[in-house]
């Protein structure tokens, strides 16, 4: 009796597992639902340690700044979000400051990313830059600087300790 429940146990995780024909994620696997915002440190002097918090449908993250030039700083959200999610808030408070140094907000709308298999998730992302404050379209020369930034670590050098 246990053979073939085994056999049909094995065939049906088979047959869930080759349900999409190739070797993509189905069903939301690896697309994620969430905000994120590009934070530009030019302008500000030495942001490395300040509290950064990012919130967006009453939901809240809080890091701190590392030492680069530009952060990427990510809220995940519930799965079954849609494309409005209203107003993204970004605070920046500088350790030991009672006020953020930044306060800024701006609304949003996400965009639904498939996973190639009739799922996916809305997600999108913003930029803060002295200029132009938080604004919900990243400027080309963030993303460039941004993708350079991570190349560069990328392939670094590794630093002995």
């Amino acid at each position: 009796m246990t053979r073939p429940r085994v056999l049909v146990g094995v065939s049906t995780l088979l047959m869930a597992v080759s349900a999409c024909s190739s070797s993509q994620a189905c069903d939301g696997a690896g697309v994620v639902a969430g905000v994120g915002v590009y934070v530009v440190h030019e302008g500000y002097g030495d942001l490395a340690g300040a509290s950064v918090e990012l919130c967006a449908k009453g939901k809240c993250v809080k890091d701190q700044l590392p030492d680069e030039d530009i952060t990427s700083v990510n809220l995940p959200l519930p799965d079954g979000v849609g494309p409005d999610i209203g107003t993204v808030r970004l605070r920046i408070t500088r350790p030991g400051a009672d006020k953020p140094l930044i306060d800024a907000s701006a609304k949003k709308s996400l965009t639904h990313q498939s996973d190639g298999c009739g799922g996916g998730s809305y997600n999108g992302a913003l930029a803060f830059t002295k200029e132009e404050g938080l604004t919900a379209k990243v400027p080309k020369g963030v993303s460039v600087a941004w993708h350079k930034q991570v190349m560069e670590r990328a392939t670094a050098e590794p630093t002995s300790s």
